[in-house]
Parts: structure tokens; C-alpha cells; sequence
């Protein structure tokens, strides 16, 4: 595994990323974020970045990719928001680690 980082998403939402240094990958399709993540994960990238549009698709490979180590795979807003997939995802992995709903219990 090496130390480096990528973002996957539409061009208006990856932009930014690739100024601040990450190599920034365009998808606009399922199809097209699920063969990057199999081949970003094949060149041992440690982070990767997906907008949560893109991730919503997809997300048979990504519980896949989860049992593993790396690469850490994120779920991030594009640029027109978030769909609340990335908050829900954490919000299960907290439920699963502890066995209750700490951080978003509802009144």
C-alpha cells in the first residue's frame, strides 16, 4: 500500500481536489465509479473519495470493499450537496461498533 489519495466524481466536483494535490478521477456513471474503485484498489491507493451520487450506485462494491483494510473508501457531497448517504453509513457503522445510535438519536 502506498500513500496516495483519489477522488472520484463529476468534473464540477472534483475540481477543487485535484488543486489541493489528490489525483481526481471523472465518472458520471455507476458503472464507470465501480470500475475505478476495482482499479484504484489494485494500484493499493489508501483513500479513496467518492461523491455520495456516485456512491449510492455502487454500494454493493463498497460494503464489499469495506471488510478490507484498505483503501479506505469516503463517501463525500458533490457540489450540489449532500443525499445523506455518507452520514447514513456512519451512522450504521456506529450502531454496529456499539450497539446503539450515540451520535443521531432522534427526540
Amino acid at each position: 500500500m502506498n500513500n496516495r489519495v483519489a477522488v472520484i466524481g463529476d468534473k464540477d466536483s472534483i475540481t477543487a481536489f485535484r488543486a489541493a494535490g489528490l489525483e481526481v478521477f471523472d465518472a458520471t456513471t455507476a458503472q464507470e465509479a465501480e470500475k475505478l474503485i476495482k482499479q484504484l484498489t489494485d494500484e493499493h491507493f489508501a483513500v479513496i473519495f467518492i461523491t455520495e451520487q456516485l456512491a449510492v450506485g455502487i454500494s454493493d462494491t463498497l460494503a464489499k470493499a469495506k471488510v478490507k483494510a484498505y483503501p479506505a473508501i469516503i463517501p463525500i457531497p458533490n457540489a450540489d450537496g449532500s443525499n445523506g448517504y455518507g452520514m447514513s453509513g456512519i451512522k450504521k457503522d456506529v450502531e454496529k461498533a456499539i450497539g446503539t445510535d450515540i451520535l443521531f438519536k432522534e427526540d
